[in-house]
């Protein structure tokens, strides 16, 4: 097996040299990007494999769809504790070509449900050849806490669930609370680093949140990381780490977590975000320092949660 990963990367690499001899187009570039990340994510197999399969979430981190080695934290996960059901849910995914489960779906042959609040993103989805090939359904929603449990079971998701990925940027505490429909085995909640480890708050609830026009700096939104575990332990939930990147936490069900896996507390788990995503007025991004992001949102109007 491992005498095979270099030629896999040989062949990627002269692929890669292919496409820059082409013009550049929009698509090839997409090409381009997702060879890069299937390149790094075998390498980050291969180095496992030398490092053993234990360690901390962070140590197994690569990315071919997601965002920042989430992919690999669920390998991980999934290969390590007995999963009841090989089914997913994601939702806030935009037109798919970077999520959480999409390595599931394509890798695992996992059975999933998709939805996003914007047409154009499920049309997209749609005309994919991963929607064509694989056992997905993607549906135009926007997903609030009165309708999420309706929409999963309207879709054929209930019970026992594999793995659920929480990420709309705004009312996620609030959905995650909300969901009864399903029992995941693991869930991935993404958190707003910026309230700290320390404050269980999340924004209040407004079922027609959209980041870009209540919040205009892109800070006060979301929920903390103890606000999301609290909501996880109550659902028989343990916290098992965040990922480096700072903005999703990883939880497995207490009765699946096998013994040398740790349960973390909310302070031994977090991780401080580097990414710089501030917006002002008009929508112009701009750099601040720690400092002025807290000042920034010091005022802002935050519910005390358990």
């Amino acid at each position: 097996m491992r005498r095979l990963v270099p030629g896999r990367v040989r062949r990627l690499r002269e692929r890669l040299r292919a496409l820059d001899r082409l013009p550049k187009l929009d698509e090839l570039d997409r090409v381009k990007d997702r060879l890069d990340n299937v390149i790094e994510a075998v390498g980050r197999i291969e180095a496992r494999q030398l490092r053993g399969t234990r360690g901390s979430l962070r140590d197994h981190e690569f990315r071919v769809y997601s965002h920042a080695g989430e992919d690999g934290i669920i390998q991980f996960l999934v290969h390590s504790i007995d999963i009841p059901s090989r089914t997913f849910v994601e939702f806030g995914v935009e037109d798919y070509r970077e999520a959480n489960t999409r390595f599931l779906l394509q890798r695992e042959g996992w059975r999933g449900l998709v939805m996003d609040g914007n047409e154009d993103n499920i049309s997209a989805i749609r005309a994919d050849p991963v929607y064509w090939n694989h056992d997905l359904t993607a549906v135009n929603a926007f997903v609030t806490r009165e309708n999420i449990d309706r929409l999963l079971a309207d879709n054929g998701f209930t019970g026992d669930l594999g793995l659920l990925s929480v990420d709309i940027d705004g009312n996620d505490y609030w959905v995650f609370e909300a969901i009864t429909a399903v029992r995941p085995a693991i869930a991935v909640v993404e958190y707003n680093h910026r309230f700290g480890p320390a404050r269980s708050v999340t924004i209040p609830y407004d079922p027609a949140f959209v980041r870009r026009r209540h919040d205009t700096s892109w800070l006060c939104t979301g929920a903390s990381l103890a606000a999301i575990v609290g909501v996880a332990n109550r659902k028989g939930m343990d916290f098992v780490g965040c990922n480096s990147f700072g903005n999703n936490a990883f939880l497995v069900r207490a009765d699946l977590r096998p013994d040398w896996m740790p349960a973390l507390s909310v302070e031994e788990g977090f991780v401080a975000g580097p990414f710089k995503e501030t917006m002002l007025r008009g929508g112009r991004p701009v750099v601040l320092s720690q400092q002025e992001e807290q000042e920034l949102i010091s005022g802002a109007r935050l519910v005390e949660v358990p």
